[in-house]
């Protein structure tokens, strides 16, 4: 099938928090909502004209809506649960859910305040900061890779990027408390779209032999099933950073932005830093 309207997704996100315990992470979400959907992993990697996938761009919105219909919360660590309405609540009426949100974005104008919106989870500057690291050039962002490893305490890290190497673009050696090294190869996508099971299939062939755990960073998303290929039982594992998780990681390391502590954080994008790379 395909990706079902946000309105559509209002009841199957509601039933897949409460198999989830009632709450969960926006991934389990997406996970549970897309097996109980049986959508299919070319259903799950179309994108949206913005910067996620049609499904996450879809399911976000449904979270929007119930946040505001007062059936769901969601904690400064991303984490959503059921309020204690949403616990109690069935089979939704979504033109219901759809009418009493817009009434109360109304009633928001007419005293001046600002309409509901996306959180920032949805909106900000996250989609601001991807979209000038989408717009760099591919040896840029194999740079841009680069340093993020270094920032984060791997070492040796080499941008190789030659072709016919297996989808490989780089390689490093990460330390585990001074002891432990493991050799990482990496390989670094500038995508819109979803990686799927057979890319992470053919960077796995590239990397057997060549190092003991291999990292794919795109500027896409995965689908499920490339997530479930990435840690298959027996097979050499693949560790996965997407879109999301890269622009968390440069604000956390901060490369690329400015962070302003005042009440509110404030986090200010710097295009010149991806253009320098």
């Amino acid at each position: 099938m395909t990706v079902p309207k946000y309105d559509e997704l209002f009841n199957p996100l509601l039933e897949a928090l409460r198999r989830l315990g009632g709450s969960a992470s926006i991934q389990e979400q997406e996970d549970e909502v897309a097996s109980m959907l049986e959508l299919s992993e070319k259903d799950l990697a179309e994108i949206h004209s913005g910067n996620r996938t049609k499904f996450n761009y879809r399911l976000a919105w449904a979270r929007n809506y119930l946040k505001n219909y007062g059936l769901l919360e969601n904690s400064a660590r991303g984490v959503w649960s059921l309020t204690a309405d949403g616990q109690k609540a069935t089979k939704l009426d979504k033109e219901a859910v759809k009418r009493f949100v817009v009434a109360q974005d109304r009633k928001k104008k007419a005293k001046n305040m600002p309409e509901a919106k996306p959180t920032t989870e949805e909106l900000g500057w996250e989609d601001q900061l991807l979209g000038y690291v989408r717009e760099m050039t591919p040896d840029g962002f194999e740079r841009l890779c680069q340093r993020l490893l270094r920032e984060s305490g791997f070492i040796q890290v080499e941008v190789t990027g030659r072709s016919g190497d297996g989808g490989i673009d780089g390689k490093g050696v990460v330390r585990v408390g001074g002891f432990l090294s493991f050799h990482v190869v990496f390989q670094c996508k500038r995508l819109k779209t979803a990686v799927r099971s057979s890319d992470i299939r053919d960077f796995r062939g590239a990397m057997i032999g060549r190092a003991d755990k291999g990292l794919f960073i795109t500027t896409g998303a995965f689908t499920k099933d490339a997530r479930l290929e990435a840690h298959r039982d027996g097979a050499p594992p693949i560790d996965l950073i997407d879109g999301e998780t890269l622009v968390q990681k440069l604000k956390e390391l901060e490369l690329g932005v400015i962070i302003q502590q005042r009440i509110v954080e404030e986090v200010t994008v710097t295009p010149g830093f991806f253009e320098k790379l």
